[in-house]
């Protein structure tokens, strides 16, 4: 398993859940699969390099509700290994209300999220 310099943060949703877990640069989801990973600009990219929004200082993944423009794809970075998340987490700060311009993803927009073998941006079988 790859080793990573970074401690663990908790991912939370507005209302206060905690719904993922970012080892930089990866993000993983509350069972330890890989879900997406992080930028140094803090851009959240999914498993299939396609553009899902940014991650704030609560720590929370925000995206505008209409995108303007088509977002370029990034390659992903390796495949990393499955983690065992913590059992607990800390509590979550208190979460700044949204714009209507902004949702958050793991309120919204769940699917943008989602491992490597689920979603339509999954590879077919032959």
């Amino acid at each position: 398993m790859r080793e990573s310099a970074h401690k663990p943060i908790p991912i939370y949703n507005t209302p206060g859940d905690w719904v993922a877990m970012m080892l930089y640069p990866y993000i993983y989801s509350t069972v330890g699969e890989w879900i997406g990973w992080v930028t140094p600009k803090k851009d959240v990219y999914n498993v299939h390099g396609i553009y899902v929004g940014w991650l704030t200082k609560e720590p929370r993944v925000l995206r505008r509700r209409v995108q303007e423009g088509m977002l370029a794809r990034r390659d992903s970075p390796p495949i990393p290994d499955r983690i065992r998340p913590p059992a607990t987490v800390p509590l979550p700060p208190m979460m700044a209300e949204l714009p209507f311009e902004i949702v958050d993803v793991f309120d919204d927009d769940r699917e943008h999220l989602t491992t490597l073998d689920y979603g339509e941006h999954k590879e077919d079988m032959d």
